[in-house]
């Protein structure tokens, strides 16, 4: 990065146009703003969330369920489409935890998976061999646990992926061919679904299991080599939304300001990348798609990104919130 983040973000006046444009935005920015930004009474920002559902990017996709509770008629795939991945984006959304074409939702990615492990498995060859996919799980852990449809199945899952961490912090969804070093897919995804879920049940098992995730992020300075200190990955130093089951750096801050872990400098370089890609107008750019199939653009042309300058000012709050960061 060409600068080193110094806590200054800029005069009040160029703060003050990035958050009323924030504030400006779909329902699903709108109520984050005010919540993580504009420090608004819950009150008003539960308002603004209850419109999710009602008008914008929660409303178009809602409409778009198939009768029986799917999305694209699939579990998983078609990627972007499918009934997974849809509900990962309404969750980042913010749709009302008990909105009933969820909870349907939820149920058919329940009551239609392969169980083995005692976890998901919506892969004919992983069936097979008994295997339950760690990413695929915690990306319906975080799911199930956000939208309130919790018991013995969820928890099952959750205690499988609790009980599968590896040796170094992570997790791998390739740890059943022989990986031995965990993947950043694979973890972001499972601390996100025990975050959710510890919130969701109120228990305490998943403590260690979050606590040494956050390390392996942090160890390897949110994206670097633990080997060399070189970037694993030049493409996680750009910010993709939504960022389906792959990591980035603002993906991983993000979790852990949401996780409120305690602002580390292992992960200082990570933060100065954020800062660096700001641009002079306060917003950030919005970045890059991964490719397949979506029901329509989120932030069609190129512009300033909403979603990115919503997750970086709220990363930079996080982080400043501690002398010494």
């Amino acid at each position: 990065p060409a600068v080193e983040y110094n806590g200054d973000l800029g005069h009040d006046e160029l703060m003050d146009a990035t958050l009323q444009w924030l504030l400006e935005g779909d329902p699903a920015i709108r109520w984050q703003a005010e919540r993580d930004l504009a420090d608004l009474p819950e009150p008003i920002w539960h308002g603004s969330r209850m419109h999710v559902s009602q008008d914008g990017w929660g409303r178009d996709l809602l409409e778009r369920q198939d009768p029986e509770g799917t999305w694209a008629g699939g579990l998983y795939t078609p990627k972007w489409t499918s009934t997974t991945y849809t509900m990962m984006l309404l969750r980042r959304l913010g749709l009302p935890s008990d909105h009933p074409q969820a909870h349907l939702a939820c149920n058919v990615l329940l009551d239609r998976a392969d169980w083995v492990e005692g976890g998901i498995s919506y892969f004919d060859s992983y069936t097979k061999r008994g295997w339950a996919e760690r990413c695929v799980n915690g990306m319906l852990l975080s799911i199930f646990s956000y939208f309130g449809v919790l018991g013995q199945r969820t928890d099952s899952i959750a205690d499988l992926l609790i009980n599968e961490r590896m040796g170094d912090g992570g997790w791998n969804c390739e740890d059943k061919r022989g990986a031995t070093h965990s993947s950043f897919h694979t973890t972001i995804s499972v601390l996100e679904g025990l975050l959710l879920w510890k919130r969701a049940t109120g228990r305490d098992d998943a403590d260690n299991a979050l606590g040494a995730g956050h390390e392996f992020l942090l160890d390897h300075r949110m994206y670097r080599s633990h080997r060399t200190g070189a970037p694993i990955n030049e493409a996680w130093t750009r910010f993709w939304f939504p960022p389906r089951w792959h990591y980035d750096i603002l993906r991983g801050l993000d979790h852990l300001q949401d996780a409120d872990v305690r602002p580390d400098k292992r992960a200082r370089d990570a933060i100065d990348i954020v800062v660096d890609r700001r641009r002079s107008d306060g917003r950030w750019p919005k970045g890059s798609q991964y490719s397949g199939a979506t029901f329509f653009p989120l932030e069609p042309g190129r512009v300033a990104g909403r979603w990115n300058t919503l997750r970086s000012l709220r990363v930079l709050r996080w982080w400043d919130s501690q002398p010494g960061s």
